[in-house]
């Protein structure tokens, strides 16, 4: 590996370090605030609000908008799907972990 590339991936940490020490970090409070449910709620609604955006970009470059590329409706197209499968799996695994607790013994 050469010297400049070296002072390259060096520089792209630092910037990447002074990003996270700038970002505010959630007190626990504030975790607490929201609960599961509030958090379940807020996955869900960014789910849709891609699935949106992959929808509403699709249509444009449909439509022939010049500001639209197909690089970024794949893009979005892919995040929403992806989005989507994330959802999905989490729900599997919520209602797994709900049946288990059902057969519980108690």
């Amino acid at each position: 590996m050469s010297v400049p590339a070296i002072q390259t991936a060096i520089a792209q940490m630092q910037s990447l370090q002074a990003q996270t020490r700038s970002e505010p970090v959630a007190s626990p409070a504030t975790v607490e605030k929201g609960g599961f449910a509030g958090e379940l709620k807020q996955s869900i609604e960014r789910i849709n609000e891609l699935q949106q955006t992959a929808a509403a970009k699709t249509t444009a470059f449909q439509l022939g908008d010049p500001n639209v590329s197909l690089n970024d409706v794949m893009i979005d197209k892919q995040k929403a799907s992806l989005a989507f499968e994330m959802g999905v799996q989490v729900r599997n695994r919520l209602v797994g972990a709900y049946k288990e607790i059902m057969n519980m013994q108690v």
